[in-house]
C-alpha cells in the first residue's frame, strides 16, 4: 500500500484502537470465500426445509450474532473465528434474501435492486465517515462495523442476483455459475492489466463470488428436474464445510507475512 494511502487510512484520534482483524487477500482467501458462499446457500436451504422457516431464521440469526460477538471480542485476526463469522453471514445472508422472495413474495429482480442499493448506502456511509473503503484500514471497531455491514449486504445481494439469473432469467444454476465465474475474472483482469483501482476491484470480486459459489452449490444440491445433480443440500453443505475447515487449518499453520503482522494491536493515534 502506498505511503500516502497508509497515512490516509490511519485511525482518527478519539476512536478506540483495535487490532487488525481481517486476513490478507490471497488465493486461499478467495477460495475459502467462495466455499463459504456455497456452504451458506446449501446450509440455509437445508435448514429451512428441515425446520419451520421462522425457527431456522431465528437459529441463523443467533448463530450470526454469536459468531460476530467472537469476532469483535478477538484482539487480532484469528482464522477460525473470522471464517466462522463469514460462514454465518453466508447462512443468514441467504435466509435474508430468501425471506424477501419466499416469505414476502418480492420478485428476485426487485430484491436484487434493493440489496444493491443497501450495499451502496453502506459503502457511502463508510466512505463519508472514514474516507476509505480499504480492508487494509480495519484498525478500529467502527471501521469493522462498516466492514461486516458491507459483507452482509454483499452476501444478500449475491444470493438474490444468483437466484435472479438462474430462475427469473431461466439460465439455470450451472449456466449462472459459469457466467459469474467470468464476472469474477473481470476485476482481476481489469486490475492486473488495465489499472482498475485495487479497492474497487476487491469489492467487485467480493460481491461476484457470492452468486458464483451459491449457483454451483445449488446446482449440486437441487433435483435433476431443476437441472441439478440431486446430491442434496445437507451433503453439499457438509462437504463444503470440510473443505473450509481444511483451508482454515492451512491458513492457521501457514500465515502470510501480513497476517503475522496483524497479530500485533494497532498503535494508538495521538
Amino acid at each position: 500500500m502506498p505511503t500516502e494511502e497508509i497515512e490516509q487510512d490511519r485511525p482518527y484520534a478519539g476512536l478506540r484502537p483495535a487490532a487488525v482483524r481481517v486476513p490478507a487477500v490471497t488465493v486461499a482467501f478467495w477460495v475459502t470465500k467462495g466455499l463459504t458462499t456455497g456452504m451458506g446457500e446449501s446450509s440455509s436451504d437445508y435448514l429451512v426445509h428441515r425446520l419451520p422457516p421462522v425457527v431456522a431464521v431465528a437459529l441463523g440469526g443467533i448463530a450470526l450474532v454469536a459468531a460476530l460477538a467472537l469476532q469483535f471480542a478477538a484482539r487480532r485476526y484469528v482464522p477460525w473465528i473470522y471464517w466462522l463469522a463469514v460462514a454465518m453471514v453466508g447462512v443468514f445472508g441467504t435466509m435474508a434474501a430468501d425471506v424477501l422472495h419466499v416469505g414476502l413474495g418480492v420478485p428476485y429482480l426487485v430484491s436484487t435492486a434493493f440489496f444493491a442499493v443497501s450495499l451502496a448506502v453502506v459503502f457511502a456511509l463508510w466512505y463519508v465517515t472514514e474516507k476509505t473503503l480499504s480492508i487494509h484500514s480495519i484498525y478500529t471497531t467502527r471501521r469493522e462495523v462498516f466492514y461486516w455491514a458491507a459483507v452482509m449486504a454483499t452476501f444478500a445481494l449475491g444470493t438474490a442476483a444468483g437466484d435472479m439469473t438462474a430462475v427469473t432469467l431461466h439460465l439455470g444454476y450451472f449456466a449462472s455459475g459459469l457466467m459469474f465465474a467470468v464476472v469474477v475474472a473481470v476485476p482481476a483482469v481489469a486490475h492486473r492489466w488495465f489499472g482498475l483501482n485495487a479497492i474497487l476491484a476487491f469489492w467487485f470480486a467480493y460481491v461476484a463470488t457470492r452468486p458464483l459459489g451459491a449457483s454451483f452449490a445449488d446446482w449440486m444440491g437441487v433435483s435433476h428436474a431443476r437441472g441439478g445433480l440431486d446430491l442434496g443440500a445437507g451433503p453439499v453443505s457438509l462437504a463444503l464445510a470440510i473443505f473450509i475447515a481444511g483451508f482454515v487449518v492451512y491458513m492457521t499453520v501457514h500465515p502470510t507475512a501480513k497476517d503475522i503482522a496483524s497479530r500485533e494491536p494497532a498503535q494508538e493515534v495521538r
